[in-house]
């Protein structure tokens, strides 16, 4: 049932799904993401999504980056 998921460890399934779909590294992204304005080093951005340390507002800048339109959330 979705009251014993792991809302961590679910948030940062769906980034490196993403990532995966998409062929893109942590370099990659990193890229990606200094041209929407939002400046991580591999290092960072490595640590955040290991330990699923990021925010909301985070995931979405990423997401964005990507050029992912739509997210299908359910299983």
């Amino acid at each position: 049932m979705h009251e014993d998921r792991d809302w961590v460890a679910y948030a940062k399934g769906l980034l490196r799904a993403e990532m995966v779909k998409r062929g893109l590294s942590y370099t990659g992204l990193v890229e990606k993401l200094a041209a929407i304005g939002i400046r991580e080093t591999e290092a960072n951005l490595r640590n955040k999504i290991s330990r699923g340390g990021f925010t909301g507002a985070f995931l979405i800048q990423c997401l964005v980056a990507m050029g992912v339109n739509s997210l299908r959330i359910d299983e």
